[in-house]
C-alpha cells in the first residue's frame, strides 16, 4: 500500500477545467479526491469528509487560499497543505511556506503536482505504518511501488511520475506486447488517443535513461505497440 491509497486530496481551484485535470491525474494515482470552487465550498466539505492533503488555489473568489489552509490547519494540525500560485516572488513563497508544506507555481506540470503532494504525504503518514507491497521485478528490472523507486541491475534509475507509470503498466504486463491506445488509456487518460505521439515520447525517455544500464529492454511492434524484451 502507498502513502496515497486510501489518503483524501480537497482540491480548491475556482477554474473548473484546472480543477477537473487535477482530478483526474491525482485519482488515476489512486487518490480519493473532492473538489471545491472556493474558501465556502471547501469547508462545507470538511465538515462532512477529513481530507489527508488539501491542494489549496491562493486566488480563491471568495477568499484567500493561504487564510483557508491556515483554517484547515488549526482544525487538523497533520493535514498536508501544498499551494497552488501563479505568483513566484520570494514574499509570496515564504507567506505560503510559512505554515504550508510545499508551493507550486501555475502553469504547473501535472507529473510535478503528483509527485509533490506524495511526498508531502509520505511525511504525514509514514511507510512504517503502511504494509509494504512486494517489488515488482521484470528480469534485472525493479519497482519498489511503496517509495516508488526503479532500480536495474542494482543500480537507481531517476523517473519521472508519468515515467514510472509507463514503466509499470509495461511490467505488469510482462513480455506481452502493449497496443499504444491501451497505453494513452492507463497511462494519460486520453479518451481519443489515435493523434497522440505522447507514448513514442516517453518511451525514449525511458530508453535513454535504461539502456546506458544494460542491453535494450523496451521492445516495440511497428504499427501496434510496446512491450519488454
Amino acid at each position: 500500500m502507498t502513502a496515497q491509497e486510501g489518503a483524501t486530496v480537497l482540491v480548491v481551484e475556482d477554474e473548473p477545467s484546472i480543477a477537473d485535470v487535477l482530478a483526474i491525474a491525482l485519482r488515476y494515482h489512486r487518490f480519493e479526491v473532492m473538489t471545491a470552487g472556493g474558501v465556502r465550498e471547501a469547508l462545507a466539505l470538511c465538515e462532512r469528509t477529513r481530507p489527508d492533503a488539501a491542494l489549496l488555489d491562493v486566488m480563491l473568489p471568495d477568499g484567500d487560499g493561504r487564510a483557508l489552509g491556515r483554517e484547515l490547519r488549526a482544525q487538523r494540525p497533520d493535514l498536508a497543505l501544498v499551494f497552488l500560485t501563479a505568483r513566484d516572488a520570494p514574499a509570496e513563497v515564504v507567506g505560503a511556506l510559512a505554515f504550508g508544506d510545499d508551493y507550486i507555481t501555475k502553469p504547473f506540470n501535472i507529473d510535478e503536482v503528483v509527485a509533490r503532494i506524495t511526498a508531502v504525504l509520505r511525511r504525514v503518514r509514514p511507510a512504517d505504518v503502511l504494509p509494504e507491497r512486494p517489488p515488482l521485478r521484470y528480469g534485472d528490472l525493479e519497482l519498489d511501488e511503496t517509495t516508488y523507486s526503479v532500480h536495474r541491475a542494482g543500480r537507481t534509475v531517476e523517473l519521472t511520475p508519468t515515467e514510472y507509470a509507463l514503466l509499470r503498466f509495461l511490467v505488469r504486463n510482462g513480455g506481452r506486447v502493449v497496443p499504444k491506445e491501451q497505453l494513452l488509456r492507463h497511462v494519460w487518460q486520453y479518451e481519443h488517443p489515435a493523434e497522440s505521439t505522447v507514448v513514442e515520447t516517453y518511451i525514449s525517455y525511458l530508453r535513454r535513461k535504461l539502456d546506458v544500464l544494460g542491453d535494450p529492454v523496451i521492445t516495440t511492434r511497428r504499427g501496434v505497440g510496446y512491450g519488454l524484451a
